[in-house]
Formats: structure tokens, sequence, C-alpha cells
């Protein structure tokens, strides 16, 4: 079983005046199967959690580790944390003129699975995902999010994360700007996933809704860089009914 873990992690950003500290040592562990919720106000740093899992360059690592299997992920090129199992799914999907979605798709898919897809196998495989994401079949030979709406995006995130099986799903505000049919047909995608047992998920948003569909195993209140408490599912239902005032009180919050 393939294991996300998080030390004592810091990250900074350039910011007018110099280096400016957004992750103030953040420790979680994400084990294959096991779904993890963080929940927290604007500005708390879960997005730059993600991108820095994912190895956006803008975030520099000041200090602490992030191990898959005990592999050091920080040291890894964006693409060998692709290869090694680690996936983002982007609150703001990019377009990308001039490659195909399918295209897209099966040269994504021999770079993790180390060999091309057999055509025939792969075409039944990525029609299928289509169809169980509503997703209309002439998108997979349009360019990656040109043109499309922010729902298709998002649904064209979730049959990535189908398709590819990565070891650690990292949804960054998945639920962002989706309708209610969206919302439970990405749902619906992410459970398939899960359900196999083969995906750990860190599953990152303001809002309890997608948590209806989506049941968490744990949830965590990020505040001012770091997780300030750590719950069960039951955790969200108080976040529901109080808000996050209590932590941005504490001094929990940026």
């Amino acid at each position: 079983m393939a294991t996300l873990e998080i030390h004592d992690l810091h990250v900074s950003v350039e910011a007018e005046g110099g280096p400016r500290e957004i992750l103030r040592g953040v420790d979680l562990t994400v084990k294959q199967g096991e779904t993890h919720a963080i929940m927290g106000p604007n500005g708390s740093g879960k997005s730059t959690l993600a991108y820095s899992l994912a190895g956006h360059p803008k975030y520099t690592i000041t200090g602490g580790t992030v191990t898959l299997d005990g592999e050091d992920v920080l040291e890894m090129s964006v693409d060998e944390r692709a290869r090694a199992g680690v996936f983002l799914a982007m609150q703001y999907p990019v377009e990308v003129p001039g490659v195909s979605v399918s295209n897209f798709l099966r040269t994504s898919a021999t770079a993790i699975r180390g060999e091309a897809p057999k055509l025939r196998t792969w075409v039944k495989e990525v029609k299928e995902a289509m169809q169980r994401l509503q997703i209309d079949p002439s998108f997979a030979e349009r360019n990656v999010n040109e043109g499309f709406s922010g729902g298709e995006k998002k649904r064209h995130e979730i049959l990535q994360l189908e398709l590819l099986k990565p070891a650690i799903a990292i949804l960054d505000e998945t639920d962002s700007g989706l309708d209610v049919d969206a919302l439970r047909v990405v749902s619906e995608g992410v459970n398939r996933v899960r359900e196999a047992g083969e995906v750990g998920t860190l599953l990152i948003t303001h809002y309890t809704r997608i948590l209806r569909y989506i049941k968490p195993d744990q949830v965590h209140v990020f505040a001012a860089g770091r997780i300030a408490e750590s719950g069960g599912p039951e955790l969200a239902d108080k976040l529901e009914a109080e808000g996050y005032e209590a932590y941005v009180k504490g001094g929990a919050s940026e």
C-alpha cells in the first residue's frame, strides 16, 4: 500500500519585501485507500500544500520532508512525481492549445505505464470512462480544456484520474464552480476510483457540500499554514455549523 508522508513541511513564496512563509510545519500521512479532507478559510495554505506536493516552481521548500513509500518526493522533478503516482487535479485547469484530449491522455498513460496502451483496448477504456462522466465523445478530439466550461474542465480532470490510476490523488477544490449535477457526476467518478482501494485521496475544499458525496476517513482543519485540528467526518459537520471563526480568532489563520 502506497503511503504519502509529510513531516514538518515549511514552504515560502517570493513576495514584495522578500520571501513569505505560507506553510509553517505541516504533518500529514495519507495511505492508499484513505480519503483525507483538508478544509480551511481562504489564505490558510491549502492550495499551497497541493502545488508544493506536485512540484510547482513558484513554491520554495524551506524545511521538512515528503516521502512516497520512503522515496524522497522533494528530490523528484514534476514528471517524476507524476510517474511515481502523485496526481494533481487543479482548481483552475489550464488550456493546452494544439494538443487533443485523446493524445494527451494516451501520452500520459504511456509515460506512467512505461509502454503505450494497446490502441483498441485503450479506445474502449477511454470511451467507457467518458460515458460514465457524461462527457461528449467529441471532446476526445478537442484541444485540452480549450473552450471547456468550468464543469467540463473538472470532468476532464476526473477522467484523467480514472484512466491514470495514481497512488495519491490531490484534488484541489474540485467542487469549485460546479452546479449540483456536475458535482454529483464528478463525485461519482472520484468514488469509483476510491472504491477500487488503489488511491489515497487528499481532498481540498472550502465547503462541506462535496463531502455529502465523497465521505472522508479524516478531516483536517487548515489554518495559518498548518493543521489546526483533525478528526473524523463529524468535524466537517462542526465546521458547517460554526465556520472557521474559532480558528481565526485563535490566531490559527492568516
